[in-house]
C-alpha cells in the first residue's frame, strides 16, 4: 500500500533513496533547508568558473552503473564521462613528482622504476584487492547492517584475516619505498581513517584506484546530482528547498510527520538523510537511540578547509588531480586523529577540473578547488584560513616552479563552520564516521530507529559508509527496508 514519505537533506542517500520508494510507488516529498539541491555535493558558480563544492573523486563506475540499471536507465542517459589519463600526480618536493596513470600496466611501470621487483608485487597485491572489492561492492555493502551474521560468507570466512590486519601492515609488507607506501595508503582517506586503523580489506579502495581507474563527468561531480534529481522528478519526487525541518512529530514512540518552516507536515514515514546527530536532536530526549557520549566516542572522518579559486591563467605542472605529500603524511595524520590541532604543515589535496573540462572555466583560466583535511571540532576563523591558504599557495608555487598568487581573481573558503552551519554536520566534520574494524557494518549507527516507528536514517554515518558509491548504497539499503516493512 503506497506510504507518505517525507525525507530530510538532498545528498546522494537521500536522491537514492528517494528513487527506490518512488518507484514502489509512494508518495515522496524531499525537504532541503538550503536554497540549492544536493547536499554536500553542490555546485558554486562565479565570474563563469564552476567548482563542485565537495566530492570531486569518480571512483566505482560500477556502483553508479548499477544504481540507474535498477531503473532501467544508463549512467549515458544523464552524463558524460571520461576516464582520467593520467589518474592524478603525486608531489613529494620540488619538481619531484610520480604521476599515476590510467592503466594498471603504466602504473606498475612507474612502480618498478622506483623500487625494482615491485611491479610483480603490486600485481599482487592488486589482484587480491580486486578480488575484495567484488565480496565487497557486489556483495557485502549491499546489505543493511541489521546483523553481524551478514558479514559471514563463505567468500568473508576466506578472508577473515583481512579484517584484523590493516591496510598500513599489508602494503608495508610488501613495499619499501616510503613513496610507494602513501600512495597506496592514500585510497583509504576516502574512507575517513588512518590506515594504520582500517582493516586491510578495505584494499578494495586500492582496486578501485589502479584496477578501475579515475573518471569525470562533464560539467562536474554536479552531473550526477542533477541527474538523480531529474531521475526523481520522472519517478514522481516533489522537491521543497529552503525547507528547514525543526523538528520530527511523534506520538508516542512512532514518527508522524515532520515540522518544516513552522508548518506541520504529516507522514506515515520519515526518512532523514541529513546529519544522525542532529536528525536525533530533532526528537524529544527519551526517544533518542544514541547519546552525547555515544557520539564523543565514536571516530570521526575529517572535516576540511576548502578553497574555490579562480586563476586568469592556465596552471601549469598539474594534473587534473594532484596531491601535495611533500611534508610529514604520519605527522598530519597525528593532528587529525591523535591529538586534534591544526597543522603546522598541512598535506593537501589540489583539483584543477577546467584541464579536463572546458566547461569548468573561461577560456584560457583556470578553476582550483583545494582541500586541507582537519580534525573536526577546531576552532575555525577567517584569519585562520587566511593563514593556511597562504601556506598552500606558497607550497604550490615552490614545488611546481611558477608564481600563481597574484593571478587569483578571487577565492571563497568553506570550513568548519560551514559545515556545522550549511549541513549541521557533528563537529562540522566533512566525511562521516570513520570506517575503522569497531565501526563497520552491523556497528554502525542503525538505518532504522529502535526507539521511534517509522522513523528511518541513511547516510555517511551509517551502512556502508563514507563516500559517494556508499551513499548510492546505503539510500538503496534504507528503502529496501522501508519497503521489506510494507
Amino acid at each position: 500500500m503506497p506510504k507518505k514519505i517525507v525525507i530530510l537533506g538532498s545528498g546522494f542517500s537521500s536522491l537514492a533513496a528517494a528513487c527506490y520508494l518512488a518507484k514502489e510507488g509512494h508518495e515522496v516529498d524531499l525537504y532541503e533547508k538550503n536554497s540549492s539541491l544536493g547536499g554536500r555535493a553542490r555546485q558554486l558558480k562565479r565570474d563563469g568558473f564552476t567548482f563542485d563544492m565537495g566530492p570531486s573523486w569518480y571512483w566505482m563506475p560500477d556502483v553508479f552503473d548499477r544504481f540507474f540499471a535498477d531503473f532501467g536507465k544508463k549512467t549515458a542517459d544523464y552524463y558524460t564521462l571520461e576516464k582520467l589519463g593520467p589518474a592524478y600526480s603525486v608531489y613529494f618536493g620540488k619538481g619531484d613528482y610520480i604521476t599515476i596513470e590510467d592503466t594498471l600496466e603504466k602504473i606498475k611501470k612507474t612502480f618498478e622504476e622506483l623500487e625494482p621487483g615491485s611491479a610483480a608485487k603490486l600485481q599482487e597485491f592488486i589482484d587480491d584487492a580486486g578480488k575484495n572489492y567484488d565480496i565487497a561492492i557486489k556483495d557485502v555493502v549491499y546489505r543493511p547492517g541489521i546483523s553481524p551474521f551478514e558479514l559471514v560468507t563463505p567468500a568473508t570466512i576466506k578472508k577473515i584475516g583481512s579484517f584484523f590486519s590493516t591496510i598500513s601492515k599489508e602494503v608495508r609488507k610488501s613495499f619499501k619505498n616510503k613513496r610507494l607506501v602513501e600512495i597506496l595508503e592514500f585510497p583509504v582517506l576516502f574512507l575517513g581513517a588512518k590506515a594504520t586503523n582500517t582493516p586491510a580489506f578495505y584494499s578494495f579502495m586500492n582496486y578501485a584506484d589502479f584496477g578501475i581507474g579515475t573518471f569525470h563527468p562533464k560539467n562536474g561531480m554536479f552531473s550526477v546530482v542533477t541527474a538523480m534529481i531529474n531521475l526523481a522528478k520522472e519517478l514522481g519526487v516533489n522537491f521543497n528547498t529552503d525547507s528547514e525541518v525543526s523538528r520530527i512529530r511523534t506520538e508516542g514512540t512512532q514518527a508522524t510527520g515532520i515540522v518544516v518552516n513552522g508548518k506541520n507536515i504529516e507522514a506515515d514515514i520519515v526518512l532523514s538523510g541529513a546529519d544522525y546527530h542532529h536528525t536525533e536532536t530533532l526528537l524529544p530526549k527519551n526517544l533518542r537511540q544514541y547519546s552525547e557520549d555515544y557520539w564523543e566516542s565514536k571516530v570521526f572522518a575529517p572535516s576540511s578547509l576548502l578553497f574555490y579559486v579562480g586563476f586568469d591563467k592556465k596552471i601549469e605542472n598539474v594534473n587534473h588531480h594532484t596531491l601535495f605529500f611533500d611534508v610529514d603524511f604520519e605527522k598530519h595524520a597525528r593532528d587529525i586523529y591523535d591529538v586534534p590541532e591544526w597543522p603546522d604543515d598541512p598535506l593537501f589535496y589540489a583539483n584543477f577540473p577546467s584541464i579536463t573540462d572546458s566547461s569548468m572555466a573561461p577560456r584560457g583560466k583556470e578553476a582550483g578547488f583545494f582541500l586541507i583535511p582537519l580534525a573536526p571540532g577546531l576552532h575555525d576563523t577567517p584569519e585562520l584560513r587566511t593563514l593556511y591558504f597562504d601556506k598552500i599557495i606558497d607550497r604550490l608555487e615552490d614545488l611546481t616552479n611558477q608564481e600563481v598568487k597574484k593571478n587569483i581573481i578571487f577565492k571563497e573558503s568553506f570550513c568548519v563552520n560551514d559545515f556545522v552551519e550549511e549541513y549541521h554536520s557533528y563537529k562540522g566534520n566533512a566525511y562521516g564516521m570513520a570506517n575503522t574494524l569497531l565501526q563497520t557494518a552491523f556497528l554502525r549507527p542503525k538505518l532504522k530507529s529502535k526507539k521511534v516507528t517509522n522513523l528511518y536514517f541513511t547516510g555517511q554515518l551509517t551502512v556502508p559508509g563514507p563516500g559517494v558509491p556508499p551513499s548510492l548504497i546505503s539510500g538503496k539499503l534504507v528503502a529496501g527496508l522501508i519497503t521489506k516493512k510494507e
